[in-house]
């Protein structure tokens, strides 16, 4: 019996995959029902609007004043990573233009950064 229970473990173990934090920001994103699901699967990193007014990149917290520098380090750290934006459906439009204004003067293309929504089902 003890075997039995050893290799359920052993199953377990192996099969469980484990979430991953993406930012430190709350967000609530949209949903869409009207918009086709095309299904990217490279793993960008965050760039997280929160409600609140509050910016994060992957799980680091990040004042609105720095985001431009903070967008540029992060470029020259790893130039093969991408970013998406995700920001809450109650984030300000003003916060989104701060935050594609940063990301311009970091050098990125707005393109760069596609914007994540849910789609309904």
């Amino acid at each position: 019996m003890i075997d039995i229970l050893a290799i359920l473990l052993i199953f377990f173990i192996v099969t469980t995959t484990f979430k991953t934090n993406d930012s430190l920001v709350k967000v609530n994103l949209p949903v869409s029902s009207q918009l086709a699901s095309g299904k990217d699967q490279e793993k960008r990193v965050a760039l997280a609007l929160g409600k609140d007014g509050s910016v994060s990149l992957g799980e680091d917290v990040i004042p609105l004043e720095s985001l431009a520098t903070a967008l540029r380090e992060f470029k020259t750290r790893g130039p093969d990573q991408r970013l998406e934006l995700r920001a809450d459906e109650g984030a300000p439009l003003g916060l989104m233009v701060k935050v594609w204004d940063a990301a311009t003067q970091a050098g990125l293309e707005i393109g760069d950064l596609p914007l994540r929504i849910l789609l309904a089902d």
